[in-house]
């Protein structure tokens, strides 16, 4: 194992297990110093002692790269590859994580993610599912790369080769579409209609007044097109950006995803957990389905979907109104069924 790749890879295991920011850091950082140095170098540095001179260096990140040209495992490695990640609060939210059968939200290296589509489908597969749909970004979202119309068909050739790969896992093609100002989306009708799985969010002008933002929901959630309503309310709790809640009528729009059999994600990623238990204890009251998704950018992000079934079991969502506990099919089915 190359130490960069081993360095890599424990910085991935502690962002997954919600390590401080700083650790997680530490050896990125000293990832890109033994790139930037070269093999070579580095060995050298090992075998004369010296690698913690390196500005970027630790004692830990040393005995990493020490054990990694050693052509060991690092320990350090071995010790979170053993630990088990995230683990679910209670036995009603491990029954619902033992339910799930896929994520319907998930980003690759084509917009803001940095995985490929094989690479984010064999990481749902290990860790026990039987789909996962591929949702990057729209064209709108120009800091996330988005994907405009060609790319977004290009990208099924990609979804069409990892199911070929992988079967029976089951590869979804999909979008995670802007809601744009006035309700309407960020791609053509024709183009959202040769998805799997559409997921509609709100990205921008978060400061629209309580009506005029709950006009701009349930407009999106009538077009055919969309079977999820995407981190419902827009908060960001944790990091270095935080932002409130956006106001809408949650009662209204919750009401119409019920009616319009439309489903409600609760979006895992521990800076969103969106929405509140509150207001999934208001979407559960008004019959709406719900989605679990860890909006994963990376593969290893995919374990984040345990805190949405935390957020799950508190709110007393029953499993038979959570998609993901379904079959590809049925999900399949379901989406279809919008466009009827």
């Amino acid at each position: 194992m190359d130490p960069d790749s081993a360095l890599d890879m424990i910085a991935d295991l502690l962002e997954r297990d919600l390590s401080p920011g700083y650790r997680v850091r530490a050896f990125r950082n000293a990832a890109q110093v033994t790139r930037e140095l070269g093999h070579d170098e580095i060995c050298r540095r090992s075998s004369t002692g010296t690698l913690q001179e390196i500005s970027g260096i630790g004692d830990k990140t040393a005995k990493v790269i020490d054990e990694a040209i050693a052509g060991r495992v690092p320990d350090y490695l071995n010790r979170l590859l053993s630990e088990p990640a995230l683990t679910p609060a209670t036995s009603e939210s491990a029954r619902i994580l033992a339910a799930l059968r896929g994520d319907c939200h998930c980003h690759t290296e084509a917009s803001d993610g940095s995985a490929s589509v094989l690479t984010m489908a064999q990481a749902a597969r290990r860790i026990g599912h039987a789909w996962l749909a591929i949702t990057d970004h729209s064209p709108v979202l120009e800091v996330a790369n988005g994907l405009d119309t060609e790319r977004l068909r290009a990208q099924l050739h990609e979804v069409h080769a990892a199911n070929e790969e992988l079967a029976p896992f089951t590869v979804l093609s999909g979008c995670e579409v802007d809601i744009l100002e006035d309700g309407s989306l960020d791609h053509p009708d024709e183009v959202l209609a040769g998805l799997d799985v559409v997921v509609a969010s709100v990205h921008s002008r978060f400061r629209q007044d309580r009506d005029t933002m709950t006009r701009r929901l349930v407009t999106a959630l009538m077009n055919p097109h969309v079977d999820i309503l995407g981190h419902p309310t827009g908060q960001m709790t944790r990091g270095s950006y935080t932002r409130p809640p956006y106001e809408f009528d949650h009662e209204m729009v919750f009401a119409a995803a019920a009616h319009l059999g439309k489903a409600i994600e609760i979006n895992a990623r521990p800076e969103r957990r969106d929405p509140s238990v509150e207001l999934l204890e208001i979407a559960r009251d008004s019959g709406a389905l719900v989605s679990i998704n860890a909006d994963a950018h990376a593969w290893f992000q995919l374990d984040w979907q345990v805190l949405g079934c935390d957020l799950a079991a508190e709110a007393g969502i029953d499993t038979e109104h959570i998609v993901n506990t379904w079959d590809a099919g049925t999900l399949l089915a379901w989406t279809a069924s919008h466009a009827d």
